[in-house]
């Protein structure tokens, strides 16, 4: 991701917890339009981290299971606690997808425009990942044990700007 004011940070993350603390923070600043791409290995803490962001904008009991068989599933989100109006939550699983334009037929071009879209396995998108997505990807930490991974995030300026306001950056 390059580009003037983009961002790219690395972070430790220890167990879930932290994980699910990242995608709290992240959700707090997540907007209508948001195309948060969650690439990793299999079992690397991308559902973990939607579960947590879903919770985070919805219901601490939300049910959220994995959208592996399903490919999506849609959540009714509040807004980001700074008086902003309620906005869907759409979660994607494109591990069996066959070509990028499958996920057309599931509505994602809807999604693109005025949800937040969380997108497990985008690389399946092609060049129909949107080019203003935040990339984040999870990986095995070999120094941090069974729990331990490292997210890396990449983005625009406004991913600077609302990662900072956060403190992820």
């Amino acid at each position: 991701m390059a580009g003037v004011g983009a961002v790219r940070v690395t972070l430790r993350l220890a167990d879930p917890a932290a994980t699910a603390g990242l995608a709290q923070r992240i959700a707090a600043v997540a907007r209508p339009g948001d195309v948060i791409a969650l690439a990793g290995d299999l079992g690397s803490g991308k559902t973990a981290f939607a579960r947590a962001f879903i919770r985070a904008r919805s219901r601490a009991d939300e049910d959220v299971p994995s959208p592996t068989f399903t490919l999506v599933q849609t959540y009714g989100g509040t807004g980001a606690g700074d008086g902003t109006e309620p906005v869907t939550i759409w979660h994607f699983d494109l591990y069996r997808l066959e070509a990028p334009g499958d996920a057309v037929e599931l509505g994602i071009d809807e999604a693109f425009v005025d949800a937040i879209s969380l997108i497990e396995w985008p690389d399946r998108l092609g060049a129909l990942l949107p080019a203003r997505s935040l990339v984040l990807t999870l990986a095995f930490d070999p120094a941090g044990g069974e729990d331990g991974r490292i997210a890396t995030l990449a983005g625009d300026g406004s991913w600077r700007q609302r990662l900072g306001e956060v403190g992820v950056v």
